[in-house]
């Protein structure tokens, strides 16, 4: 964590563990969340979203479904969420960083799009699509 660190400079702080209740907060005071990792969904830069601010993450996984990557240093791009970058490179990811402008994300944007993954919203959509079937079984059996 020391070379870390020193590699790092001033600007950059390490936080360590974090309890969850503190991330809302977190996320909402950063320039840009950095999603380097693959996951199938991955909650974190939804969280970030959810925020209001920027993900840029690694095309791959759940970040193709969660990020809408915008042009870089675009400003007001309408429906961008954040930006992607297509190799797990310390190259890839510096110049995605570097050419990004977190400006191009409308922080309403982003927390709209990642109301579409709200907890309420999927029970509503597993509630509407089993009532579906529950109709559409009823009716195939209802006159036996």
């Amino acid at each position: 964590r020391e070379r870390l660190e020193a590699l790092a400079g001033p600007t950059v702080k390490f936080l360590g563990y974090v309890p969850d209740a503190d991330l809302p907060d977190l996320l909402a005071r950063c320039r840009a969340f950095l999603w380097p990792g693959e996951e199938d969904f991955g909650i974190s830069p939804l969280q970030a979203s959810a925020a209001g601010r920027p993900v840029i993450a690694y095309a791959a996984g759940g970040a193709l479904e969660t990020v809408i990557p915008g042009k870089a240093g675009a400003t007001g791009l309408a429906g961008a969420t954040g930006a992607l970058f297509a190799e797990q490179s310390v190259a890839a990811i510096i110049d995605t960083v570097e050419s990004f402008d977190p400006l191009s994300v409308d922080p309403s944007v982003a927390r709209r799009h990642a109301e579409q993954y709200d907890i309420a919203v999927f029970k509503r959509k597993i509630d509407d699509f089993v009532t579906q079937k529950y109709e559409a079984w009823n009716s195939v059996n209802s006159g036996k």
